[in-house]
């Protein structure tokens, strides 16, 4: 099994045991409603793709692929400016980049998978 970044399970813990010794309630936050997992072999074939581009450093079908992503929308882990890069997952008759992306964090095997540009991310477990 796959664990989400050591930080999410450590914020994740705090507040559940603060809760808990308090007497209040526990509600997730937005990284921990909107981070999932999927098992590496329920990925597209194109996301097969995408991987291997980046285990080999490229190259890449589109400029953008590599640039550091921002994670403004605040659903991945907060990290430091630079931490996370995004790399586009080819849609299959797509005009455009489409919304499929990998977003990888500085941790080995810490790559997110979205379908919906950005508006959920799952961890990608490679031990399934």
């Amino acid at each position: 099994m796959r664990f989400p970044p050591l930080a999410t399970r450590i914020g994740t813990t705090v507040a559940l045991l603060s809760a808990l010794v308090v007497g209040g309630t526990v509600t997730a936050t937005t990284a921990d409603a909107a981070v999932g997992s999927i098992c590496y072999t329920k990925l597209p074939s194109q996301a097969y793709d995408t991987l291997d581009l980046i285990a080999s450093n490229g190259p890449f079908p589109y400029s953008q692929d590599g640039v550091a992503f921002q994670n403004r929308e605040g659903v991945l882990p907060s990290q430091s400016s630079g931490y996370y890069h995004e790399y586009t997952v080819i849609t299959p008759g797509s005009s455009t980049r489409g919304a499929k992306r990998i977003v990888t964090g500085k941790k080995t095997q810490e790559d997110y998978y979205t379908s919906d540009h950005y508006v959920t991310f799952n961890l990608i477990n490679f031990s399934c």
